[in-house]
């Protein structure tokens, strides 16, 4: 899913969950309006350290020529294909941030509400275009990463 997409479903999101549950302030609104976006920053990452160049735009565009690549793929080349590992996008950082919540700061808990918001988002993203992804659990992604290096 496209960064407006994220930002206007996010902001919507946090919107109802702050009408739903005012005692959030608008702290808690900002945190999960802010995360359930800013996770992408991971991809920006990405790109920066392929592409060695640090031009937003240029990143943009690089991830949208990427997925019509991807989309023009059968799902057993996307299978085949190598996919980067995005540090925020799994299950293993929800855990964390869940954690950081329940024993830190409730702050933490607004991130893992937006976090998962994204993951949802980009869930439905994935199953709609029909992309073979294994972006949900970076143990998973970081084992598929280094059997197609070997």
């Amino acid at each position: 899913m496209y960064p407006k997409q994220h930002i206007i479903f996010g902001f919507l999101f946090s919107l109802i969950i702050f009408l739903i549950f005012p005692q959030i302030e608008w702290i808690g609104f900002a945190a999960i309006f802010l995360s359930s976006f800013l996770i992408d920053v991971d991809h920006y990452l990405v790109y920066v350290i392929k592409e060695k160049d640090w031009n937003l735009k240029n990143a943009y565009n690089w991830y949208i020529e990427s997925e019509k690549k991807s989309q023009s793929l059968s799902l057993k080349e996307q299978k085949n294909s190598p996919s980067p590992i995005f540090v925020l996008h799994g299950i293993e950082i929800l855990v964390i941030i869940a954690l950081l919540g329940i024993f830190f700061s409730k702050l933490f808990l607004f991130i893992f509400v937006g976090f998962s918001f994204h993951f949802l988002l980009d869930a439905i993203h994935i199953y709609f275009l029909r992309f073979n992804h294994n972006r949900f659990s970076l143990i998973y992604s970081y084992i598929k990463f280094r059997k197609q290096k070997v």
